[in-house]
């Protein structure tokens, strides 16, 4: 019975949801902005997300001027679809309302290899990649070990040993991507104007100012402040109030 009431309340949620993710569409071909953005943060609310929600409150916010919602919706639309190209490119349009401009630092030498390497699919991508390598190091394995001809032995030996080999290799580029992932903590500056502290502390010097909409990573929390980088490398310490988490 109680498996029962769950999937009905499940049911309900999702087809609530849907009805307010076409209103909220309904809204915005209207104009209507404001009552969008309430329709679909209503879904937001009672847990629902996907791309295509964060990306049309992105795109309201953006139509209403307002900076760092906008780079906040986008990027976490970015987060669940990070090949989508239309995304990518409101992503970019929006970050050019912003005030800071903010030369990343480029990662050099062997480290960018390993970077563009293991950035260049999902780790759940790499993770099947792995599953489809060692069936194939399965196969070739009992292909060679029923083959009675030489040459086709060799042939699925050396299929084994690539197979195996280009398995590792995703699964260690796999881990490396999980890893990224769980340990990169990015934020986006709320506040319209925000000292950033060379020590968490309100009464310390003033290392440098950020505007809304600005991007930054948080490295660590201590009481009401939070240790961030920026991509140019710069580090300081923030309000926790003054950002807004994307994890």
């Amino acid at each position: 019975m109680k498996n029962i009431l769950y999937i009905f309340l499940l049911f309900t949620q999702i087809f609530w949801a849907q009805s307010a993710f076409e209103k909220g569409n309904t809204l915005y071909q209207k104009g209507q902005y404001e009552e969008a953005i309430s329709s679909y943060e209503s879904i937001v609310k009672s847990g629902q997300q996907s791309a295509e929600l964060y990306f049309n409150l992105g795109n309201c916010y953006y139509k209403l001027n307002k900076v760092a919602p906008a780079v906040f919706n986008f990027e976490k639309a970015s987060l669940l679809n990070p090949t989508d190209s239309e995304i990518q490119n409101n992503l970019a349009f929006a970050q050019k309302m912003t005030i800071d401009d903010i030369t990343e630092v480029p990662t050099v030498g062997f480290a960018k290899i390993i970077q563009d390497f293991t950035s260049g699919f999902h780790y759940d991508t790499w993770a099947w990649i792995a599953v489809v390598l060692s069936v194939l190091f399965l196969t070739c394995f009992m292909g060679y070990y029923f083959s009675d001809r030489t040459v086709i032995k060799r042939i699925f030996f050396a299929s084994m040993v690539f197979a195996l080999l280009f398995a590792v290799i995703s699964v260690f580029a796999g881990f490396l991507q999980k890893n990224h992932h769980v340990n990169d903590r990015p934020a986006i500056v709320f506040a319209e104007v925000t000292s950033v502290k060379s020590e968490p502390n309100s009464a310390a010097q003033e290392a440098f100012v950020l505007h809304a909409g600005t991007k930054v990573y948080v490295l660590e929390s201590l009481n009401n402040f939070k240790k961030i980088q920026l991509l140019d490398q710069k580090e300081g310490w923030i309000e926790k109030s003054a950002i807004k988490e994307l994890k």
